[in-house]
């Protein structure tokens, strides 16, 4: 359902009004190389998501406005499907995809977000070359100045856009919006591989609190952030990775375009809780200023209507309305896909699907991610061992060959934000490339890095922080922890624990104790083994890890450069696809690596997909109970927490 939000203006003026205009701006963000409507996982085509289908609600619109409307996007637009990731071989001149609808669909301007980087800065430059629009951003660094105004910026900062606008008279009024490009400083961690020596980044707050001013000295009579950055709870301090709700609050910003994160700002149900303090979806705010978060792979447009009254000392908001449009509202028929932007990425679709069919091998059993949340699972463990045996033959003559060798990774399509068809499910039989694609959905790389007992028991500490505290003999306990997303939570294989979830987590999503360990606070990881034998403070591993994990994404740290004993510029998909053509993976029978320590009397409620139920004897295994469909289209489950699930393994 759309829902508008109306708020009254945010600043004021006495003087006399000498003109009235309206100004919309339309926003996507996070949209990840969704340009289809289609799932290359399954193979299927979607009804909820694709810039495609977006593309019709951009035209509608445009005709709604006549004329004084924005299109911009938010950042991660090149990365994220194989459409995106694989675009070299389509044959296409070197044409990106993504580029080539934005291009049709005629946006005004777009930011960095912080996935751009993931295939490194040359293959950036090559995709924004081929842009009809600006790409901006103001924080991402050649070189760092003594200030902000010194700073050597990779791409233009922020564009400044001029709009004719007519009054209710017919009269026409020129307006400059000042567009300012904002992005998580993180990519410095998150893409180390590619930008160590090439950039630098600053903290997004310091960056807006400077050039806000300084685009206003220029003659914006508005000024709009393209900020690639979500909502967090309390204040947002230096670095901060989701500082929307501390932009909001510097002087001068009259809108912002949120993203990131995958939320729906304001959200579509009027009666949804606020989630954060100054985030407000019936008003349509961040802190009093108008706001939108547009979802992502194109499931949304965001829509902001500023209504701007012109007095002698210049234009101010008078009143604005704030929406996110849903390409599938909860009522209706889906918005249909634009036929022009299908036709520009058709042949790039064509050749996509055929690299993607390329076989691999065969598997004898199912391959599913419905239950990777709760047990130790095939999927997840699939990728690590694919790793581990990448890394053990790059180490095989060299020093660390003698250490135990680890591999983590967590689970990835796990439904959350990404919806109740977001789960791997693909039966027994032949194996493609596409399999492969949905198993590591991502282009990180495969790294090692060197580790002790404590800081491995540490590791783990993190990774099972995502379950909620449960308590004897209670039914029906929430189980996951909302605010982890799947891909947090780390399975390490070649070790043996029991997870207490009695206890406390020790730490936050973001990776912050949450309880002062030197003060026994204890920890919820039990009989951590190698091998059968306890695991030691000192003793030391060579774990395999995404370059992504390696260099500190997610609740993880950052290791000292002298841990990370491999880094490959192959990318993790490459290892897996390796693994799948072998005859190893006929030959793999994991053992459960962890299991959850029994809870007397209790049980949790989890939710996943409802393709579960055509996996009868996995919901038996786990002695799960289905409790029905919930609004949104989740399988909901009790789970029995007293040990009949607890040494289920996939």
């Amino acid at each position: 359902m759309n829902r508008w939000a109306g708020c009254a203006p945010h600043s004021a003026d006495t003087s006399a009004v000498m003109a009235r205009c309206h100004l919309r701006l339309l926003a996507t963000s996070d949209v990840h190389g969704a340009i289809l409507p289609f799932d290359y996982a399954s193979g299927r085509d979607s009804t909820t998501y694709g810039l495609a289908r977006t593309a019709s609600l951009i035209s509608r619109a445009r005709q709604e406005a006549q004329g004084g409307c924005l299109l911009v996007d938010n950042g991660d637009f090149l990365q994220g499907t194989p459409l995106s990731d694989l675009h070299d071989i389509a044959g296409e001149g070197g044409r990106h995809p993504v580029i080539a609808a934005m291009n049709r669909l005629g946006y005004d301007a777009a930011c960095l977000g912080n996935h751009e980087f993931n295939f490194g800065l040359p293959a950036l430059q090559k995709a924004l070359s081929q842009a009809a629009f600006p790409a901006i951003c103001a924080n991402a660094l050649i070189q760092r100045g003594a200030s902000v105004a010194e700073d050597v910026t990779l791409l233009p900062p922020s564009v400044m856009i001029e709009r004719e606008l007519s009054d209710r008279t017919g009269a026409r009024h020129r307006l400059r919006i000042g567009l300012l490009g904002l992005l998580p400083p993180q990519i410095m961690a998150w893409d180390r591989f590619h930008l160590a020596r090439e950039l630098c980044a600053r903290d997004m707050l310091d960056t807006a609190a400077a050039r806000v001013p300084m685009l206003r000295a220029a003659g914006a009579d508005l000024v709009v952030l393209l900020a690639h950055t979500g909502l967090e709870t309390g204040p947002s301090g230096a670095g901060a990775e989701n500082a929307a709700l501390g932009l909001a609050r510097l002087p001068g910003v009259d809108a912002i375009i949120a993203g990131h994160s995958h939320e729906v700002f304001p959200d579509p149900d009027p009666d949804a809780p606020q989630r954060c303090d100054g985030a407000d979806h019936r008003a349509g705010t961040f802190c009093g200023v108008p706001a939108v978060m547009p979802g992502f792979r194109g499931s949304h447009l965001g829509v902001i209507d500023l209504e701007l009254e012109r007095h002698a000392q210049g234009w101010r908001l008078a009143t604005h309305r704030a929406e996110a449009r849903a390409v599938a509202p909860d009522a209706g028929q889906p918005a249909a896909p634009d036929p022009a932007i299908m036709a520009a990425v058709r042949r790039s679709h064509a050749a996509t699907l055929a690299h993607m069919r390329i076989p691999l091998g065969r598997t004898p059993r199912p391959i599913l991610s419905y239950l990777s949340r709760y047990r130790s699972d095939l999927p997840v463990l699939m990728v690590a061992q694919a790793q581990r045996m990448a890394v053990a033959r790059a180490l095989e003559d060299g020093p660390l060959a003698e250490l135990p060798l680890l591999s983590a990774t967590a689970p990835f399509q796990t439904g959350g934000r990404s919806g109740p068809d977001a789960y791997v499910d693909i039966p027994a039989g032949s194996l493609s490339l596409r399999n492969a694609a949905d198993l590591q959905p991502f282009p990180n790389t495969l790294c090692a890095l060197l580790l002790t007992g404590d800081e491995l028991r540490d590791w783990l500490e993190r990774a099972v922080s995502c379950f909620l505290t449960v308590q004897l003999g209670r039914q029906d306990q929430p189980l996951w922890n909302r605010d982890f997303p799947g891909n947090v939570a780390d399975t390490v294989l070649g070790l043996r624990y029991r997870i207490d979830l009695t206890r406390q987590p020790l730490y936050d999503v973001r990776g912050n104790p949450l309880a002062d360990t030197d003060a026994g606070a204890g920890g919820r990881i039990g009989g951590l083994c190698h091998k059968g034998a306890p695991v030691r403070a000192d003793d030391r591993f060579v774990m395999a890890v995404n370059s992504y994990r390696a260099f500190g994404g997610g609740p993880y740290p950052a290791l000292p450069d002298d841990r990370l004993v491999y880094a490959s510029r192959a990318p993790v998909l490459d290892a897996l696809a390796d693994f799948l053509r072998s005859d190893a993976i006929e030959r793999f029978r994991p053992a459960p690596v962890w299991s959850f320590l029994p809870v007397p009397g209790a049980s949790a409620l989890i939710e996943t997909g409802p393709g579960l139920r055509a996996h009868s004897d996995d919901i038996a295994a786990m002695g799960l109970t289905d409790l029905g469909v919930s609004g949104v289209g989740f399988l909901r489950l009790r789970m029995p927490l007293d040990g009949t699930a607890c040494e289920s393994g996939g």
